[in-house]
């Protein structure tokens, strides 16, 4: 009888997904690993009944970005309708914009953030979710820094001379003896890459027949694996990083790798690449105002932007799930709807406090991590502080040693240094 209760409880046991992602080294380092949140998630499952029945794994590095499990998951928590739970260490674990939060709301299912304390879902009071709505801005918020910091460096590294981000084909990210990222001529396809445009400013060659050849010698996209297609050939022509320069927001930097064909040749093949008439001038989508904010109250399809005459702007519906019979609508009568729609917006002083609390609570994590990287670089003051002061004591006993100084000589000597 006993054991038959036992059955019936881990039937009735709530089923869970465990999510666990780090983004940077430095994360990893003050205790985000992925293994400190796997065994702290399997603590609250075991602690609160819960049965985990996948594990989901996210690690973003500079050489691969993206969340690819994120989207597993969510496949996963759809395919599996007895599956209503996800396990995650805290909020900015687990969303990384708006779009995260949106997505995971319209599946239906209890958030649990482990070390947050809280257990979100949809029967959850409005304040909580107000607040956990304040958090996801605040990751969002704290992500778009580290993205802002991210290209400051990168700036900062083009500026030097050296190619800050992924080498194209034909060279190869590597470090110099210094230990700086470098890129350096790739043994194997950098003649490749030499002969494309030795090839093509014969004239004899179209960049199909191009694509062609590059097969043959054995060049293959950095992405997919695959085979070079007519694109990326072109984008190679356009390179360049192959003659030792590089565009970086619109300046030319001369860089510090090795040229792969000479300045001449790479000017001649863009002439060659204008006159054949293959430089076309793209131009990215306009953007509108309120492109994704709106769906068509009819049929509940987006509606998009779309310019008349050159200068008038009309909204209207995609029509994806079949042709829609509503009118198009001018941007400036959707501009006084929304105005009007957010005058009538206010904030109560509830609504203030719930903010003020939720920004609190948001920046907690963030001040330990920034705590904590000041100390390290206190340490690492420190321990420099104590090097160069013991290098101004060191000079008295070379003299010593080398001149056979008397200790008032040497005292002139370390005044010297």
């Amino acid at each position: 009888m006993k054991r038959k209760k036992e059955l019936n409880g881990a039937l009735a046991a709530k089923k869970a997904v465990a999510y666990a992602r780090v983004s940077t080294k430095e994360q990893e380092k003050e205790g985000f690993s992925i293994d400190a949140q796997k065994k702290l998630l399997a603590g609250y499952a075991q602690a609160n009944a819960l049965v985990v029945a996948k594990e989901f794994v996210d690690v973003e590095t500079a050489k691969l970005s993206g969340r690819t499990n994120f989207g597993e998951m969510i496949r996963y928590l759809k395919k599996h309708p007895d599956v209503r739970v996800i396990l995650v260490e805290k909020t900015d674990r687990l969303y990384r914009n708006l779009k995260d939060w949106v997505t995971l709301d319209e599946v239906d299912i209890e958030i649990h953030l482990v070390k947050e304390g809280v257990v979100l879902s949809r029967e959850s009071r409005s304040s909580e979710k107000f607040m956990h709505g304040i958090k996801v801005l605040m990751a969002k918020n704290y992500i778009d820094n580290l993205s802002e910091e991210a290209r400051k460096g990168m700036a900062e590294k083009a500026q030097q001379g050296y190619w800050p981000t992924s080498a194209p084909i034909g060279y190869l990210n590597t470090r110099n003896p210094e230990g700086k990222k470098i890129i350096e001529i790739d043994a194997k396809l950098g003649p490749a890459v030499k002969k494309l445009f030795e090839w093509y400013v014969t004239g004899d060659y179209s960049i199909g027949q191009l694509a062609q050849k590059a097969r043959a010698d054995g060049l293959a996209s950095r992405v997919t694996g695959g085979p070079v297609g007519t694109a990326q050939i072109h984008n190679i022509l356009r390179n360049r990083l192959y003659t030792g320069e590089y565009e970086w927001h619109g300046s030319v930097i001369k860089g510090r790798h090795q040229p792969l064909i000479s300045y001449d040749l790479w000017e001649r093949v863009q002439l060659r690449l204008e006159d054949r008439g293959n430089r076309k001038l793209r131009r990215g989508p306009r953007e509108f105002a309120f492109s994704g904010l709106m769906n068509c109250g009819h049929c509940g399809c987006a509606l998009v932007g779309e310019i008349q005459k050159g200068k008038y702007i009309y909204y209207h519906c995609t029509g994806y799930k079949g042709k829609c019979g509503e009118p198009y609508v001018r941007e400036e009568i959707i501009a006084g709807k929304f105005a009007e729609l957010m005058g009538r917006l206010h904030f109560s002083e509830k609504v203030h406090e719930w903010i003020v609390t939720g920004l609190h609570q948001s920046h907690v994590d963030e001040r330990k991590e920034h705590d904590a990287a000041v100390k390290r670089l206190q340490a690492e003051y420190d321990r420099l502080t104590q090097r160069l002061g013991a290098m101004y004591v060191e000079p008295p006993r070379v003299c010593r040693r080398q001149f056979g100084l008397s200790y008032a000589a040497m005292a002139g000597c370390s005044s010297m240094a």
